[in-house]
């Protein structure tokens, strides 16, 4: 071996071998640094392993009641964790489409689980019939203790894939198995009718700010302006928001220019939210129908439609949330909403907690008849003569 190949080799080894103590004095000073950080908590586990009467949970619900302590402690209302089967139902929503067979599940007098196929589903495709009692999803025993989480979870998958249903048929209750291949179920985020006292009043009703809201809110506009309205009511109430981006484009979709919002996260600058060109519904007559329930995304909506005066607020203050959460998944699927970031309105007195937007035509409820509709068709009377 040439000296200058062994003086290589030396020096190669000699640095791998520090790297190693290094990486190895890093990694244990960071483990060191951990076990100090939460040493109150390894001896309280560690008393409860080795003293506890009763044995101790799964790792899983160790880990998740340790978050939700953690963010209890946090003390911030809207930071939150959700277990996989929760964080899946909300994607679900807020996605506006799912994979699964097409039912709605309901419970009967002693609290079992009963299945309503709708037509053409799936479900009903492969025989299941309305009230058929629902026992068993692949290997999932269904009881009237199971939550509506965990059973939905495992009805819904993959569209493609099959899922093995069992069920209790009335009324001899016979026990019989179905395998439903899943197919894709939308999730509308919006209804819509002609008011029947004010006919040429289209009211939108929005549930949730999802992925395809904006579309179908415009759908809804267009089959309402080709019945016979010449106005619009937006329908926010009991609305706790959704997805920041789904609700600046139904913002853009009533507006012909200007800033929508603004919002800052820790340790960035300002960012805004801007409409570049008229929306395809930024001309017809538009009111917006709000209360305490109307929040976050649905409260940009509202109030960057009230400072441009391309709406009416009727209705009660709303909720009053000024916050932008951040959705973390974590490897087993549950997530985390982190609060990072606030919004405001430039010109407008935003949102904040404790005081919401404040409505034009300030409304109570009741009824029947709507008094925020009543308050609506008064609003546009001009438009809907």
């Amino acid at each position: 071996m040439t000296s200058f190949r062994r003086a290589f080799l030396i020096t190669f080894f000699i640095s791998l071998g520090l790297v190693i103590a290094f990486g190895g004095g890093y990694a244990l000073r960071l483990w060191q640094d951990r076990s100090s950080q939460f040493a109150l908590f390894n001896e309280a586990y560690s008393i409860l392993r080795d003293h506890a009467y009763n044995p101790l949970p799964t790792a899983p619900a160790i880990e998740y009641g340790m978050i939700r302590g953690m963010l209890q402690a946090y003390g911030d209302p809207h930071t939150s964790f959700l277990e996989p089967p929760q964080a899946e139902l909300q994607s679900n929503d807020l996605a506006g489409k799912f994979g699964g067979i097409g039912v709605r599940i309901g419970t009967d007098e002693a609290g079992n689980y009963v299945m309503y196929p709708f037509p053409d589903s799936p479900a009903a495709k492969a025989g299941i019939r309305d009230q058929d009692r629902l026992i068993g999803v692949d290997a999932l025993e269904i009881t009237p203790q199971t939550s509506m989480e965990a059973l939905q979870s495992a009805v819904r998958g993959k569209v493609g894939e099959a899922v093995l249903i069992r069920v209790a048929r009335p009324p001899a209750d016979e026990v019989i198995e179905f395998s439903v291949t899943r197919e894709e179920i939308a999730v509308p985020s919006v209804t819509w009718h002609l008011e029947a006292n004010a006919p040429r009043l289209g009211v939108i009703e929005v549930n949730l700010i999802a992925e395809p809201t904006a579309g179908e809110i415009e759908k809804a506009a267009q089959d309402l302006k080709e019945r016979g309205a010449a106005a619009l009511a937006l329908d926010l109430r009991n609305n706790g928001g959704g997805l920041l981006d789904s609700g600046i484009k139904i913002a853009r979709l009533f507006l012909k220019e200007g800033v929508i919002m603004e919002y800052q996260a820790r340790g960035e600058s300002v960012k805004s939210y801007t409409v570049d060109k008229a929306g395809a519904l930024s001309d017809i007559p538009l009111v917006i129908l709000v209360n305490g329930g109307t929040a976050s995304a649905s409260e940009i909506i509202a109030g960057a439609l009230q400072l441009h005066r391309r709406a009416l607020l009727i209705g009660e203050p709303t909720y009053g949330k000024n916050t932008i959460q951040y959705v973390y998944t974590l490897k087993d699927q549950s997530s985390l909403h982190v609060t990072a970031a606030q919004w405001w309105i430039p010109g407008l007195d935003a949102p904040r907690p404790g005081k919401g937007l404040t409505p034009d035509i300030p409304t109570a409820p009741g009824g029947p008849p709507d008094p925020l509709i009543q308050a609506a068709a008064q609003a546009l009377q001009d438009a809907l003569k």
